[in-house]
């Protein structure tokens, strides 16, 4: 039986890469986009961390979701720093959620207060996918658009409290491995991971349908 972190990664593959490769995302890191399209899509960012994080406390001492809850992880304060670095210090006021994230934020909210198995799933598809391909998010918004290396604009993606990337991600698998869970459960939990990544790909579209590139 393979482990349940190798399960829920190559069960997920086709809806990751799905996301990954969406034309937002493409257009993006191809430096065809300019930082308005960032800031955009870092707004949404907060909406869907906010719902992660806000449960956070509440869930530490769950025995499914709170092995995984890691201060280190969490994005919050980050990501209102590199807001208000892109938009200035009222950026709140005028914040809006797509309907996706909104749908999105909602489900992460809905799971948190009724299923912590589900909340392991979002919180997975997130914080293991900023450790990874984050990187290289960060690195073309340095390129593209001038931000300091690890400064304002990027700080979401500066995981200050991991010093070895590689080896948190290999013991957060090895949580997985040995979650609080029977084969059904982790089945759910596989599902919702997908469903995690459905949504992602809802924003990405709804991103993309608000900065099309001029043909």
């Amino acid at each position: 039986m393979d482990a349940f972190s190798t399960v829920i990664r190559v069960a997920s593959h086709e809806q990751h890469t799905e996301a990954e490769t969406s034309t937002f995302m493409s257009d993006l890191l191809g430096g065809r986009l300019g930082v308005d399209a960032y800031t955009r899509y870092t707004e949404q960012l907060w909406f869907v961390y906010r719902a992660l994080e806000d449960a956070a406390e509440s869930l530490k001492d769950d025995p499914v979701a709170g092995p995984f809850i890691q201060p280190e992880l969490m994005r919050v304060a980050e990501i209102e720093r590199d807001l208000a670095h892109l938009r200035g210090p009222s950026w709140r006021e005028t914040l809006v959620a797509l309907p996706a994230t909104e749908s999105y934020a909602d489900r992460v909210a809905e799971c948190a207060a009724t299923w912590p198995g589900g909340y392991v799933a979002h919180h997975y598809t997130r914080y293991l996918g900023d450790l990874s391909g984050g990187q290289i998010i960060r690195d073309k918004a340095e390129r593209t658009w001038g931000f300091t290396r690890k400064g304002d604009g990027v700080r979401f993606y500066v995981f200050a409290g991991i010093s070895n990337p590689a080896a948190f991600k290999r013991t957060y698998r090895e949580l997985l491995d040995a979650i609080a869970a029977d084969d059904l459960e982790k089945q759910r939990i596989i599902d919702e991971c997908k469903r995690a990544f459905d949504f992602n790909g809802a924003v990405f579209r709804e991103l993309g349908a608000e900065f099309p590139l001029s043909a």
